[in-house]
């Protein structure tokens, strides 16, 4: 075996058993003696792993911030793709996934539909946070000094009559949002172009991106809205749990 699997046979050993000592260790591993020891060194001097009083070995803390860099790796786009696939077969609307950066939102996923009313959107397109409902879930979920800030430096455009105009509009929107669980955009951004969006979290219970449901106002009307949230929150919620998000 290569240093390499050697060492993943101990740490793997370690992780099933929670503790062992250096001998149970060799005994296990098939690894001699003095390649072992040298192992276990190395690896404590990694903070991959620790050594108790009575000089068991166990897995530390050093794992844990490496699996959670790798959680937060995780490809959002191919996760979400199958189910916003599913959604966008059974809303007949474009679905889309869009991620925070810094102090802006992104389309990073576009499902287009099959219906004959297209709405003109691209994978890379920056969306307003107080004017798109998928920038107002993605807002709605950071920290408060986040959202302050933005909505502190955001100038309010009133593109559309229904545009969010004031900043304490939007601080009560964001708060109906958080409450509600999702987020609507009644023709903010554009006129007639209607949206449902929902957040997505991460196995830390962070909000990883949102998804939507995009429509003309034909197609997304006051009466289909209920039943379209349900369908976003639902698959929402079906994102979240494959990125490790569990409901507490």
């Amino acid at each position: 075996m290569s240093t390499l699997q050697r060492t993943m046979v101990i740490l793997e050993y370690l992780a099933e058993q929670g503790t062992a000592p250096a001998s149970e260790l060799i005994e296990h591993s098939g690894i001699p003696k003095s390649t072992a020891y040298l192992l276990l060194k190395e690896l404590l001097q990694l903070g991959l792993i620790s050594q108790d009083e009575r000089g068991n070995f166990r897995l530390w803390v050093r794992l844990i911030a490496l699996g959670e860099r790798a959680s937060e790796q995780l490809d959002i786009r191919e996760t979400s793709r199958p189910h916003l696939e599913k959604l966008m077969a059974r809303t007949g609307l474009l679905c889309h996934l869009g991620i925070f950066d810094g102090d802006a939102a992104y389309y990073v996923l576009k499902i287009e539909s099959q219906g004959s009313i297209s709405v003109r959107s691209y994978v890379g397109k920056r969306l307003s946070l107080h004017r798109s409902a998928v920038g107002k879930c993605l807002l709605a979920w950071q920290p408060e000094a986040v959202r302050e800030s933005i909505i502190a430096s955001t100038t309010f455009e009133q593109v559309t009559p229904t545009t969010i105009a004031t900043p304490e509009a939007l601080a009560e929107e964001l708060k109906l949002i958080r409450r509600q669980g999702w987020g609507f955009d009644n023709g903010e951004d554009e006129p007639d172009v209607r949206c449902v969006a929902a957040p997505v979290f991460n196995a830390r219970g962070e909000v990883a991106g949102a998804i939507s449901v995009v429509g003309a106002s034909m197609q997304v009307t006051d009466d289909l809205t209920a039943d379209l949230t349900e369908q976003v929150v639902a698959c929402a919620r079906n994102i979240s749990r494959d990125l490790g998000w569990s409901e507490r």
